[in-house]
């Protein structure tokens, strides 16, 4: 008998112990679920915001919520959701969200054209999984700035790397899989962009 309550008790400890530290999690994530969503939520509008090239660090939480509200629709056309940045209540921008394949995943973000759709206002990257460091500097502000205002032409390769030769943005010294992946996304989402806005309905 004695022998067998020394076999059951550590099963009845694990056992209390696993519960209470699952009535720990859940209440945890119960009380901070609604933060996290708020969070998650926020971290969306400035991305959307700084597509736009508003200066979002200048900005307060409550001035962000407040500034995505009056001033950015959500709209859907086919089975695509794209985003209008208005100033002054006149159409300012539209901002798509682009998903590609990386060097060790999915690269995920936003980008942004202003109202004739012939130019690139920014770019923001949202998720991914590239080397901290090398690819992972794509979220860096340095880069992500090289962006703004590229002309849309006729070219093959609307974005190309190296200034000094002729190109508009910058690749990451020691990144090169990165930035090819982040060239390759951008240049097939473009197209794709302004093939779907001269579809018969796009904004209507």
């Amino acid at each position: 008998m004695a022998k067998k309550k020394r076999i059951l008790y550590p099963v009845f400890f694990m056992i209390l112990v696993t519960a209470v530290f699952t009535f720990l999690l859940a209440f945890i994530n119960d009380r901070t679920y609604e933060r996290i969503e708020e969070q998650q939520a926020l971290e969306f509008q400035k991305s959307i915001l700084y597509t736009f090239d508003m200066p979002i660090e200048s900005y307060s939480e409550e001035e962000i919520i407040n500034l995505f509200k009056e001033e950015v629709q959500e709209k859907k056309f086919q089975d695509k959701t794209y985003y209008i940045y208005y100033i002054d209540g006149n159409i300012s921008g539209y901002a798509f969200q682009f998903i590609g394949d990386g060097l060790w995943g999915s690269i995920r973000g936003y980008l942004a054209f202003d109202d004739n759709f012939t130019k690139l206002l920014g770019v923001d990257f949202t998720d991914h999984s590239e080397t901290p460091g090398l690819g992972g500097r794509i979220d860096e502000k340095e880069f992500k700035e090289q962006f703004r205002n590229i002309s849309i032409d006729n070219t093959e390769e609307l974005i190309r790397y190296g200034t000094a030769s002729g190109g508009n943005v910058d690749s990451i010294s020691g990144a090169t899989s990165t930035s090819t992946a982040v060239k390759n996304i951008l240049n097939a989402k473009i197209p794709e962009v302004i093939e779907l806005i001269e579809m018969e309905g796009f904004n209507e």
